[in-house]
């Protein structure tokens, strides 16, 4: 897999991060929270605004793409005090099962030990099916949050942490 950093001067680049992103988020989420707080939450968080708005607070997106260039995925994440983030850790449909999220992880390992942390964090919505990969991955659940995103929507999610002493 190759990872292709997201430069946030990159306008052609951000608008292809917004179409993939909005494709794999609805196509997965929808079935969640419903297309119309799915909806909500793409404008929200993966419009080409959200995007841009995101590289300028720090955060570091990356095309996951295919050897022959073809985009697989995407990741975001960002150091949060003592630890990395992972805002998004999304693979298309079509890639899933693959063993991909394992060379994925492997990535954020490495820029999170770059950065002299020993944990990464993130939040998965309590319904996700996802659960179960990134337990897979070695994540451990260590807490649960219920986020208000405004408009009366709820992002209702476990927060999870890899140690990357394990």
């Amino acid at each position: 897999m190759k990872y292709i950093f997201l430069d946030k001067n990159d306008r052609e680049a951000i608008k292809r991060m917004s179409d993939l992103a909005s494709g794999i988020v609805r196509e997965h989420y929808d079935p969640i929270v419903g297309e119309v707080q799915n909806s909500y939450m793409i404008n929200m968080f993966q419009s080409e605004k959200a995007i841009k708005e995101q590289l300028d607070h720090g955060y570091l997106y990356y095309f996951v793409a295919n050897d022959d260039g073809s985009d697989a995925g995407f990741l975001a994440f960002y150091p949060k005090e003592d630890e990395m983030y992972i805002s998004k850790f999304y693979l298309r449909k079509d890639m899933r099962g693959k063993g991909i999220s394992k060379d994925m992880l492997r990535f954020v390992i490495e820029k999170t030990r770059e950065c002299g942390f020993t944990s990464i964090s993130l939040n998965v919505n309590k319904r996700n099916d996802a659960i179960a990969a990134y337990e897979r991955l070695g994540f451990k659940r260590v807490g649960k949050e219920k986020n208000d995103i405004g408009c009366g929507y709820y992002m209702d999610d476990f927060v999870y942490r890899y140690t990357t002493d394990d």
